[in-house]
């Protein structure tokens, strides 16, 4: 079983997708670790496909993040589509836990107050941005896509 769960920053995305690898014995990873270098400092573009690929290429997994090519490799991607305002308050709460020090999942040396402006954008930009992609995907695959809108669409049978 492959499965992504994706959704703007701030969505569940990371506490969801271990929930469920815990729940089905999967190994659990976080793009942040892989797009995200001390200090907040982006990877290039070959060193996060160099990585994806190789995540993607093992027989099991739960990815949490945003990524085509995770998207493509998943047999069921979980979209957390929740309101902005929803992704805001998550966000504000986990980053003043930890204002000055990395959250598990990232790499050392990034503090949250580092990325507060960026993040905001990220969040406030993804309903246009990211959003429509995730989208056409659903449309595209016809199966193995849940769109979690509510509490109630959340997958219960992979948290068993």
């Amino acid at each position: 079983m492959k499965i992504l769960v994706t959704g703007n920053a701030g969505s569940g995305k990371s506490t969801l997708a271990k929930k469920i690898a815990d729940a089905q014995g999967l190994p659990c990873y976080g793009l942040d670790r892989i797009v995200w270098k001390p200090k907040w400092e982006k990877s290039s573009d070959e060193e996060i496909h160099k990585e994806i690929s190789k995540l993607i290429s093992q027989d099991e997994w739960v990815i949490d993040g945003v990524s085509v090519q995770v998207m493509e490799a998943a047999d069921v991607i979980i979209f957390l589509d929740v309101p902005r305002q929803v992704s805001f308050w998550r966000a504000t709460k986990r980053n003043y836990k930890h204002l000055f020090k990395s959250r598990p999942g990232l790499p050392e040396n990034c503090p949250e107050i580092l990325i507060i402006p960026k993040l905001t954008k990220i969040i406030w930009r993804f309903p246009k941005r990211m959003r429509p992609k995730i989208l056409a995907e659903k449309e595209r695959r016809g199966t193995g896509f849940i769109h979690v809108r509510s509490t109630n669409d959340l997958p219960t049978h992979l948290l068993q």
